[in-house]
């Protein structure tokens, strides 16, 4: 791990707003499109959900280092041919991505683990989840206000627990038997850690990374911001601990709308597994839906 960078494999769709060209792929077929795209292929594409974060985490790469601390790695469901519009988008935005994946309509999960990728980004739910099956954080790119953009210069990530950083063995106790059973439960295990989620991973990759800074100078913060409450706070608390995990700010909701407080911290990207949360989530930050566990059954 010491010398590991972190990489991040991310769709087309989720860097770009694609939403014009996708929309006559639409209504008009595969043939229109590549007519659309090749006419156009001199106009650079706007800004689509995930560009600010992949800004930031980019700008990691500006440390006086020999070393690049990030990659991202571009997958695409164009052709070479449809694709030169999005290089060239890519040039035009002075974003360092070299490596790229062109599948002609193909899914293209299948090379996020052949890139050694950390994280998967995508605009489609199919992809998405087979990366999670894979054991590959992943996560469906939401549209969002891009008026919400975060007003900080560091990058911040915010986390759910239960069924992303962490397993949703506790989240399937309170699907299946209510709040009570679900409290009970925390309070007996409460210093038997969880099972790690689909995002675990990541989170260490990602304290990894805060470990190449001084405190002086740290341009990552992390925060889990959780529906959960005292008491069921401590188990949570006694996870991270045991595995050997920093998180920089965590936020005990108690089922409060967590909206507003990722506004206030200033996520560039929040990940969760419930679509009630990354709605809300989503009229105010970047957000990620996590399609794994109990309540995505």
């Amino acid at each position: 791990m010491a010398d590991k960078k972190l990489v991040v494999a991310i769709s087309s769709r989720a860097l770009f707003d694609l939403d014009e060209s996708h929309q006559i792929y639409e209504q008009q077929g595969t043939q229109a499109y590549c007519q659309y795209q090749i006419e156009n292929e001199d106009v650079p594409l706007e800004a689509g959900a995930a560009y600010d974060l992949v800004k930031k985490l980019l700008f990691l790469n500006n440390k006086d280092t020999n070393k690049p601390l990030v990659e991202i790695i571009l997958l695409s469901r164009n052709s070479s041919d449809t694709g030169l519009r999005i290089f060239n988008s890519i040039q035009h935005h002075q974003l360092s991505i070299t490596r790229a994946v062109f599948t002609s309509g193909s899914s293209p999960y299948r090379y996020v683990a052949t890139f050694g990728a950390n994280l998967f980004l995508s605009t489609s739910q199919d992809d998405v989840r087979k990366a999670l099956d894979a054991g590959i954080a992943a996560a469906t790119i939401l549209p969002f206000n891009k008026g919400g953009k975060s007003e900080f210069e560091q990058l911040r990530i915010a986390f759910d627990g239960d069924a992303v950083l962490f397993s949703d063995e506790s989240e399937r106790i309170f699907k299946e038997r209510g709040l009570q059973a679900f409290t009970e439960n925390e309070q007996q295990t409460a210093k038997h850690p969880l099972n790690g989620g689909p995002f675990k991973d990541f989170l260490m990759a990602l304290n990894h990374l805060q470990t190449e800074y001084g405190k002086d100078e740290m341009p990552i913060r992390t925060a889990l911001v959780t529906a959960r409450s005292a008491p069921a706070h401590e188990r949570v608390i006694r996870t991270l601990r045991a595995w050997g995990i920093r998180i920089d700010e965590a936020i005990f909701l108690g089922g409060m709308d967590k909206g507003p407080f990722l506004k206030a911290f200033g996520a560039d990207i929040f990940f969760d597994d419930q679509p009630g949360h990354c709605s809300s989530a989503r009229e105010h930050v970047a957000t990620g839906h996590v399609p794994h566990g109990v309540a995505n059954e």
